[in-house]
């Protein structure tokens, strides 16, 4: 007989509720280390199915827990409003509520990607912190010259030559000094930092099937098309290029009653690094692409330049769609000719 398992999964404990079909419940508590989780994973029969809600440690919760029950879901979290927005939010109450709508197959699941996707992912938001690290530590100094009526442009500080340079030119109090001498070291350090992370995530990244496909679109880097591959992970988990475009949040919202229906601002979900280079993607090749040079002026004179660049930008994920699907390599990406497909020696 079946069971279906609803798991609130935490860093240090989950509670658990075991629904059978015949509708009998059990719930308990256990600590995730010290013996916990094995003395869960003992009790379990192979025809059960469980779930949990995404969380930091789901995927290695589901990596303990897959070998011992028919079947592990994810939980989309984003899309299960029935616990974020519960009036009772008790660790039981959302394992009930985890285990009832698993019995009934209407769980939101998230997307899991292979390890190799999560681990260049994370490094990947880790060059991406530290580049907004240093932005901040830049408006900072910059801060201290206007405090002073110093107009400086913000471009001279991001070399280490200019940065010195401009520092040297005032007179600055003993704490201020001691604070720039901090900021300068910080900068240098996330540097090198940043140097080393974009040479490990690019040489990673062409070892990824669809690397040489995405560089060969004018517009996509190294950088960029790594953040693609480790976002948009295996292709095949995407029916069409409207999937793939919700996927990356640069859909409109749509609110439809009866006989109206309203259009609004794009949703926004996804991973937000991803939308951001493909914007910046789009910006350089609509330079190249008469084709896409062309759409983006047709929008922007009828509807503005805001949503000209985000359409334009679909019209590009498209592009990176079928290119990654029918494994397209463009001899001319301004052209839209194709490299002859070489034979296997």
């Amino acid at each position: 007989m079946t069971r279906y398992i609803g798991v609130d999964l935490h860093t240090n404990s989950f509670t658990v509720c075991y629904l059978s079909e015949g509708g009998e419940e059990r719930i308990q508590t256990l600590p995730l280390q010290n013996g916990g989780l094995e003395q869960f994973i003992t009790g379990l029969q192979r025809d059960d199915e469980v779930a949990v809600e995404a969380t930091g440690n789901s995927a290695w919760f589901r990596e303990q827990v897959l070998a011992h029950v028919a079947r592990v879901a994810i939980i989309a979290p984003w899309q299960f409003e029935v616990i974020r927005r519960s009036v009772k939010k008790t660790d039981k109450h959302d394992a009930r509520a985890i285990a009832f709508f698993l019995s009934k197959d209407m769980l939101p699941e998230a997307r899991l990607k292979d390890t190799v996707h999560v681990q260049l992912a994370s490094t990947i938001a880790t060059r991406d912190q530290l580049v907004k690290l240093r932005v901040s530590l830049l408006n900072k100094v910059h801060g201290l010259f206007n405090r002073h009526g110093i107009k400086i442009r913000k471009e001279t500080l991001t070399s280490r030559k200019g940065f010195e340079r401009s520092v040297a030119s005032h007179q600055w109090d003993g704490l201020e000094r001691v604070e720039l001498e901090v900021i300068a070291a910080q900068l240098e350090g996330i540097k090198q930092g940043c140097k080393r992370l974009e040479k490990e995530i690019t040489t990673f990244a062409k070892t990824l099937p669809g690397y040489e496909n995405l560089i060969s679109i004018k517009g996509i880097g190294p950088l960029s098309a790594a953040v693609f591959l480790c976002t948009i992970g295996e292709i095949g988990d995407f029916a069409k290029p409207g999937k793939l475009a919700a996927y990356f949040g640069i859909t409109p919202r749509v609110s439809q009653s009866n006989d109206a229906q309203r259009v609004g601002r794009i949703t926004k979900r996804g991973n937000k690094i991803a939308r951001t280079t493909l914007v910046q993607c789009t910006l350089i090749a609509k330079r190249y692409s008469p084709y896409l040079h062309a759409f983006y002026e047709h929008i922007k004179s009828t509807r503005g330049a805001g949503k000209a660049i985000i359409a334009t930008a679909r019209k590009l994920l498209n592009t990176i769609f079928y290119t990654l699907k029918n494994r397209w390599v463009f001899e001319d990406f301004t052209t839209f000719t194709f490299k002859e497909p070489q034979n296997a020696a």
